[in-house]
């Protein structure tokens, strides 16, 4: 975790943030191996298009081993850590690194990585986050404060069994390649870099301090709501598709 800043400037960069979102779903769009959901990539970001009148010059591709940091807002609050925990598993899996900051106006995760995998994390977090969400808006239980220890709880849960879901994915897929144990070096040194280049836009990143202790069952009830969870079949390092879960 490090200091940071960031800035705004109105329109022109709701602008920019929308041309953001439409080259992440044409990038997703393109990598998955599943025609419905490659068609439901592309078909919301022919509404944005449309919606927006964006241009082809805006919607021109960047390199996509572009190292960059892209930063998403957690907000505050009892779920906060829940959710980083999800997005740093998502991240993790897919060869980058996701660090927080917690400041004044709450707390702002960075994702560090290759372009396409960046933006490949913030498409997949967001889906599973949703995910996530709904169901654990679902927990009862008989007081307030025991409802938010549960659903915190029930995040944690699924957030870990998410990460399980997508490193092992990984595993088979790298597996099943045949020259699996040559590109294990590669993979190695792509984590390093991603480090390297963390480090060195960021500055010093040190662990977080635990969290709290989570409710047993709560997390218990997590691990297997995400089960069922829809993980997407997005490619990693353009090599591996990490798929649903049979």
């Amino acid at each position: 975790m490090t200091e940071s800043s960031h800035s705004a400037e109105g329109d022109d960069l709701s602008l920019q943030e929308v041309t953001r979102r439409v080259q992440k779903l044409i990038a997703v769009a393109e990598r998955t191996t599943h025609p419905d959901e490659s068609d439901a990539f592309s078909r919301k970001a022919a509404e944005l298009i449309a919606r927006y009148r964006l241009s082809a010059e805006a919607l021109r591709p960047r390199q996509p081993d572009e190292y960059v940091i892209h930063e998403l807002v957690l907000g505050r609050g009892a779920y906060v850590r829940a959710r980083f925990s999800l997005l740093a598993g998502v991240a993790d899996a897919m060869g980058c690194l996701a660090t927080f900051l917690t400041g004044p106006s709450g707390t702002a995760a960075q994702i560090s990585g290759p372009l396409r995998e960046v933006e490949a994390v913030e498409v997949l977090f967001n889906s599973l986050h949703q995910q996530m969400a709904t169901q654990a808006s679902k927990q009862r239980r008989a007081t307030s404060a025991a409802t938010q220890r549960f659903r915190r709880s029930f995040m944690f849960g699924f957030a870990e069994r998410v990460s399980e879901l997508l490193l092992d994915a990984h595993s088979v897929a790298a597996s099943e390649q045949e020259d699996a144990q040559s590109l294990l070096p590669i993979l190695l040194e792509q984590r390093e870099r991603v480090h390297r280049f963390a480090a060195e836009q960021l500055g010093p990143i040190r662990a977080a301090a635990a969290p709290a202790p989570v409710v047993a069952n709560g997390a218990s009830a997590g691990r297997q709501a995400a089960a069922d969870a829809d993980i997407g079949r997005i490619r990693v390092a353009s090599q591996y598709a990490i798929g649903q879960r049979s």
